[in-house]
């Protein structure tokens, strides 16, 4: 490919990002976290009475939970002022909940999603296909032959709703309740939009669900809630794509996951991530999984000034297992904090975090995990592999493992490594015929290759696509 095409497609796909759209608004709420905010929000949506409640408290724990800032080698995140956020933009379109058909949104929301390419990938790959603009979901739409083996997908707001006491059983209340840390009392203050899957016992869903969340306003804080029940002996795969412009204003993104895995059955849950540099990204995601059950992690992060994420997983019942790869690419300015944790509470439970980081142009990439093994969870085995890849001296990458072992009849593994891109092996392909860049780019592809093929087809190759993006001008 010629140095012009190259170019241009590297152009065509940071303006696929980069765009930015007129603000249209059917409400807005007040900057700032207050008790008159929240009920305003309550209210716009018609919760019911234990919703509301359920945001008060979280917000009294807001205000008496610390900042996660005295962690060794946590990113600065003192220009995160809650005040300073807009917490709520319901978009301008005429059904709340969001339409079944792309021609029925407003043709600017209409025009920004399919410059992402949401409507292509959902009819090529996906089962069903999630769009949130700003704090709620716009579009939503399930295949057919889903909806009638009784899967469910559809927004929080309209869980909540019609599906409440589910919903009441398990939100916020086991996985993920917020006393867990500051940021998850926040989301349970301000939470709006997200997604809710039911996949009833039996039941394997084929082909990938999808979410897309996008902020388009700037100074906005975006506060999706995604909720995920698998019961006994099923199986699905959800994917959640996020990004966001630029803007000379923080933009905030404080989201909540939480997966309910059920006795065999077998959940996969993957991120791309693409926010703006100006976007803090404090996200909290727990998987808790029963017997024989299985919870899969993938995470790729490009984005972001600053991501402190950390996907965990309770091992509940014996034989479950838990694997995690994770992805994180920190450029000038970033400092990427990514990591896992799983806790083996149980006998002949089985875990696995495989972590590869990017670090260039000055940037920190850092893994911080946590493997806790139980009292009595015997025959546990967990396996830990970090590898980091630097592009210069100036960039850093930290690895901070914790392992909490209270059970002597275990297998723990862990392995480390630290590296830049060596000469030899940009030579021997630069013998092969290929220029300095696209060795380079080849070696980076083959390091992230283990994330990339978990996802399907579409989604890998825009993995690649942003982590060439991503490596645009540090080459050479």
């Amino acid at each position: 490919m010629s140095s012009d095409q190259d170019h241009l497609k590297e152009t065509d796909t940071e303006k696929r990002f980069e765009f930015k759209k007129e603000e249209k608004s059917a409400f807005e709420a007040e900057k700032g976290l207050t008790e008159e905010t929240i009920r305003v929000i309550s209210e716009d949506k018609d919760e019911p009475e234990w919703m509301l409640e359920r945001r008060l408290r979280a917000l009294e724990q807001w205000h008496e939970l610390p900042m996660p800032d005295d962690w060794p080698g946590a990113p600065d995140i003192s220009e995160v002022d809650v005040d300073e956020i807009i917490p709520y933009i319901r978009p301008d379109i005429e059904t709340r909940g969001g339409v079944d058909d792309w021609n029925d949104l407003p043709e600017e929301i209409q025009d920004t999603f399919d410059k992402l390419g949401i409507p292509e990938a959902e009819k090529n790959a996906l089962s069903g296909v999630g769009a949130q603009y700003e704090s709620e979901i716009v579009y939503q739409n399930m295949q057919e032959q889903w909806e009638e083996k009784g899967v469910v997908f559809c927004d929080m707001d309209k869980a909540v709703q019609e599906h409440e006491e589910i919903v009441r059983e398990h939100f916020m209340t086991k996985a993920v309740p917020p006393s867990d840390n500051k940021f998850a009392a926040l989301h349970g203050a301000i939470w709006s939009g997200g997604s809710f899957v039911y996949v009833p016992e039996d039941t394997s869903v084929d082909m990938p669900i999808q979410a897309y969340f996008r902020m388009n306003s700037d100074g906005m804080g975006q506060f999706e809630h995604t909720l995920i029940i698998a019961e006994e002996s099923s199986e699905v795969h959800y994917i959640e794509g996020c990004s966001a412009p630029k803007y000379s204003e923080f933009n905030l993104h404080s989201g909540g996951v939480e997966v309910f895995v059920g006795e065999n059955a077998h959940v996969q849950y993957s991120t791309v991530q693409n926010w703006s540099k100006n976007t803090y990204n404090l996200n909290t995601k727990r998987a808790i999984c029963e017997a024989d059950g299985t919870m899969e992690w993938v995470s790729g992060s490009m984005g972001s000034k600053a991501t402190m994420l950390y996907p965990s997983t309770v091992l509940k019942g014996p034989g479950a297992t838990d694997n995690h790869i994770t992805i994180a690419m920190a450029g000038e300015g970033q400092n990427i904090d990514t990591g896992a944790k799983v806790y083996h509470n149980a006998p002949d439970t089985k875990s696995t975090i495989e972590s590869k980081s990017i670090s260039k142009d000055g940037g920190r990439t850092n893994y911080r995990g946590l493997v806790h093994i139980a009292d009595g969870a015997e025959d546990a085995s967990t396996s830990v592999e970090c590898d980091a890849l630097m592009f210069d001296n100036e960039s850093t990458s930290d690895t901070m493992p914790y392992m909490e072992i209270q059970e002597s009849k275990v297998d723990v593994a862990h392995e480390a490594t630290v590296g830049k891109i060596g000469d030899e092996d940009v030579f021997y392909l630069q013998s092969r015929g290929l220029d300095d860049d696209d060795a380079k780019q080849m070696i980076v592809a083959g390091f992230i290759e283990p994330l990339t093929e978990e996802l399907p087809i579409e989604y890998a190759v825009e993995m690649n696509r942003l982590i060439e993006l991503e490596m645009e001008g540090s080459l050479g």
